[in-house]
């Protein structure tokens, strides 16, 4: 509708909705693609970069170079976020495409360790410290612009396409790798097929940048910076400690879900199961294909029922059921099974990851909002994402634990019940702002 495109109380003409969102995702699209796609190819790479290492530790130095990119993402979440609270979301999200372009030069464009050596994964290695730089902002910065750009009743289907965009980037980085791995043989990736998916997120990088450059700053935003709060990161803490506990766990959850569940399981059940690569891939992307049907719907049912009652009716059987699951497939290891796995957790897991972008925006009010997130979020993942699989990898051949990706997911789902039940709803968290506001003055 035409009103839709007017900016409330300003007369101005607005960027239109299916904009407003394109532009809030892209950058989570690209982010996501090339994550998912690293460590899909993780065993292809560790042959490129690590050949003078034995398969398992030149796998590990991989998932480890892939982990160092999260070193960097609190710092940059911390900067990139205040940067947008103080001088604007538009600004931010086109700041950090810059930052992954220039990050994805490095990847696409550095040597073989046969070519240079040592100076090969040090090429890869500094890519993914500032690709950590560039994403730390990248959730905050999106997903604030998301809610606030929203409209008051539709703020749970809105943040929901920012966990519809990563899992799509995702599905882009399985489907790639099941593509790869029936295209070309072993050799010929090592060659340096294995470039190609770097190359296609490469190429995103200019649309992305051009979107964002012709973006509208939300007017909620704009208010916000003209009254002129500023936080530190001390009184941050001070001020809203349930908020930054909320936001920290439902991130633990989802995190350690993402990052074994998803990116590390082709590896797992290849290496532990003796599933084909390509069995796996197909398994996960049909679960994946379910989990980003679900996720739009879950957020829709957020705004109507609430996000922690869909949140938690999701998380629940997802916890419940992962264990004695993959104890089937574990007994059981036939694609078909694998399959059903896959999908009916997906579909579990999408339910709780629909609401969860707007439920953990809705914690802060906007003055702090993606600085508030940026330390949540990348804390978090860097904690509990960026070195779970190097963790779980050596889990398993350590001690023994099969199973270890599993566990891993399942101590991430207990403590997302519990960041459930400390969110709180997002009229509370506006109402305590006002207060706050009131004493300042």
């Amino acid at each position: 509708m035409e009103g839709d495109n007017l900016m409330e109380g300003t007369g101005t003409i607005a960027a239109p909705r299916w904009l407003q969102l394109t532009a809030a995702i892209v950058g989570n699209v690209l982010e996501w693609y090339d994550f998912g796609v690293f460590p899909f190819l993780a065993v292809v790479i560790a042959k490129v970069f690590f050949p003078a290492a034995g398969e398992h530790t030149a796998l590990l130095l991989t998932l480890a170079t892939f982990g160092v990119g999260f070193v960097t993402r609190p710092l940059g979440g911390i900067a990139i976020g205040m940067y947008a609270d103080r001088r604007g979301r538009k600004s931010a999200l086109q700041l950090i495409i810059v930052l992954m372009t220039v990050s994805l030069l490095l990847t696409v464009f550095a040597p073989s360790y046969k070519s240079i050596g040592i100076s090969a994964p040090l090429l890869i290695v500094l890519a993914r410290l500032m690709q950590g730089i560039a994403t730390g902002g990248e959730f905050s910065s999106a997903t604030a612009y998301l809610v606030e750009a929203a409209p008051k009743e539709q703020k749970g289907f809105f943040g929901a396409w920012q966990m519809f965009g990563q899992n799509l980037a995702i599905l882009a980085g399985a489907v790639t790798g099941f593509l790869l791995t029936t295209l070309f043989s072993e050799q010929e990736l090592l060659d340096g097929m294995w470039r190609i998916p770097f190359v296609i997120g490469l190429l995103i990088a200019p649309l992305g940048w051009w979107i964002r450059r012709h973006l509208e700053e939300p007017e909620e935003s704009t208010e916000a910076r003209a009254k002129g709060e500023a936080v530190s990161l001390g009184a941050l803490f001070a001020r809203y400690p349930r908020a930054i506990a909320a936001n920290l766990s439902l991130t633990t959850c989802a995190t350690a879900s993402v990052y074994t569940f998803i990116f590390y399981m082709p590896t797992f059940v290849s290496r532990q199961f003796h599933f084909k690569l390509h069995d796996a891939f197909t398994a996960q992307v049909i679960g994946l294909l379910a989990l980003i049907g679900i996720v739009p719907i879950a957020g829709a049912l957020s705004d109507r029922y609430g996000r922690k009652i869909v949140m938690l009716t999701s998380l629940l059987p997802f916890a419940l059921l992962i264990y004695p699951l993959f104890s089937w497939v574990q007994s059981a290891p036939a694609l078909p099974n694998l399959i059903i796995v896959f999908t009916v957790l997906s579909i579990f897991l999408g339910g709780f990851l629909g609401p969860l972008s707007t439920a953990l925006g809705e914690q802060f009010p906007t003055s702090v909002r993606s600085s508030g997130l940026a330390i949540c979020y990348n804390l978090a993942v860097m904690i509990f994402g960026g070195f779970a699989q190097f963790i779980v990898t050596w889990l398993i051949q350590a001690i023994g634990v099969t199973l270890a990706p599993v566990f891993y997911s399942l101590a991430g789902s207990v403590i997302g019940v519990i960041g459930c039940l400390l969110i709180l709803p997002a009229a509370k968290i506006g109402l305590d702002e006002a207060v706050l506001m009131g004493e300042a003055a």
